[in-house]
């Protein structure tokens, strides 16, 4: 999602203020993101607080710490680029229940768990810091707005990703034809390959 977006569904009013944003866009702009950066922000337990941003850039991943109201001095954010051969991550985990999915993923320590649209949001971040690590371009399919998806949607998306290859590959001969059928000729990863 764009930090646009993520603004206009902040969890308290003063989180993502004007005053706020006037301290965080220079920090982001002077470490390689442009004027509305693919961004995920932590908003953790404060919003009010203080909250954290991560962006991947072509060089490295940003990560913003942001503190909303400092007494005496009005917001502050610091941030630093972690280059993309230092980034350390876990593997992306999701588990479904009764129709719900929960998702958990670690990025420089820091642990992003959600559920249901939450868990789209950040998985479609989770390949957006994939394709940046492996210096591959950001596709749509990757993107989740911020509502999340829901319906016919969710399905659309599904068949977009399957389309393009996360966590699948096209039908070959050599796959041995194992795995199920999906949409558009795509077959799903056996287990273990």
């Amino acid at each position: 999602m764009r930090l646009s977006e993520w603004r206009t569904n902040a969890p308290t009013r003063s989180a993502a203020a004007n005053p706020v944003m006037a301290v965080v866009q220079p920090v982001l702009g002077a470490l390689g993101c442009d004027a509305d950066p693919e961004t995920f922000i932590n908003w953790g337990d404060e919003p009010g607080n203080r909250w954290s941003l991560l962006a991947p850039t072509s060089a490295g991943l940003v990560l913003c710490t942001v503190r909303v109201n400092i007494p005496g001095e009005g917001p502050r954010a610091s941030a630093k680029l972690v280059r993309w051969s230092r980034v350390q991550t876990t593997e992306l985990a999701v588990e479904t229940q009764g129709g719900h999915r929960l998702l958990t993923w670690q990025l420089e320590g820091q642990i992003l768990r959600g559920a249901d649209a939450d868990a789209d949001r950040i998985a479609a971040f989770a390949l957006a810091v994939y394709a940046a690590i492996d210096g591959r371009p950001l596709t749509a399919a990757n993107r989740v707005n911020v509502r999340g998806r829901t319906g016919a949607a969710a399905s659309r998306a599904r068949a977009t990703a399957a389309s393009s290859g996360v966590a699948t590959r096209p039908r070959s001969s050599a796959s041995g034809g194992t795995g199920r059928s999906l949409s558009r000729g795509v077959r799903q990863l056996p287990p273990g390959a």
